[in-house]
């Protein structure tokens, strides 16, 4: 298979969904560039969740067909770390940033980082498994991705502009990111038992029902709607 259809296969889906909700940035959008150094951010938290798991490795095993070890797997060993991983670059690094200045930014620099994660991923699973692979992933694991990303940002924007929760919204932000990864994740980890697999579908489907909600409420609590920024603000 063509080099360039493997890549442009493994990039579409992630790509598609940060123009999308770059769009829906409707009264202040981000600059540009923070938004490509925000993807990159999401590729870099890759090797976190690499320097962490891979020592778990070999301390904590789990056995493929016990559904108490795969739920740990799920939630803690891979839902946890991944999604701490791409915590801290928007907590720590994006958060701090001055044109972090309305709640929904909280959900596009989250989708920025989130999709720089599920793209790396994503090119590494279909450069090893082909096309069949990145099909199925352009309709799952990535927007899953994508909506574990819109609901820790929608909490990190609640955060930021609630200042007397600010710390408790932050920790529901990776809370509910990883809720929705770890039931993602463990219903796959738990195929071997017929039909349950449905779980995982259903609670993909649960999780976009959510983002789009957290989508509106975000917009329509935008400062700038009847007070647009300044021209000299950076966009």
């Amino acid at each position: 298979m063509n080099f360039f259809i493997l890549l442009a296969l493994a990039l579409a889906p992630g790509i598609a969904i940060g123009v999308y909700i770059y769009l829906k940035d409707k009264h202040e959008p981000e600059p540009l560039g923070l938004l490509l150094t925000s993807f990159i951010y999401g590729c870099a938290s890759t090797l976190v969740t690499l320097s962490i798991s891979w020592p778990l490795d070999f301390i904590v095993t789990f056995s493929e067909t016990d559904v108490a070890h795969q739920f740990a797997n799920a939630f803690f060993k891979v839902a946890l770390v991944e999604e701490f991983s791409k915590f801290i670059f928007i907590r720590f690094i994006l958060y701090n940033n001055k044109n972090f200045n309305e709640p929904f930014d909280g959900i596009v620099y989250a989708i920025m980082v989130g999709m720089g994660f599920a793209t790396l991923e994503n090119i590494l699973y279909v450069f090893q498994y082909g096309v069949a692979t990145g099909i199925v992933r352009m309709f799952t694991a990535v927007p899953a991705h994508a909506t574990f990303a819109i609901l820790m940002g929608y909490f990190l924007g609640k955060a930021k502009f609630t200042h007397q929760k600010e710390f408790w919204y932050s920790v529901l932000a990776l809370g509910v990111a990883t809720l929705f990864h770890g039931m993602y994740d463990y219903f796959l980890f738990i195929s071997f038992i017929p039909g349950i697999w449905l779980g995982a579908f259903a609670s993909l489907v649960v999780a976009v029902i959510l983002s789009r909600k957290a989508i509106r409420l975000h917009q329509q609590s935008s400062p700038f709607i009847n007070n647009p920024p300044s021209s000299d603000n950076p966009v």
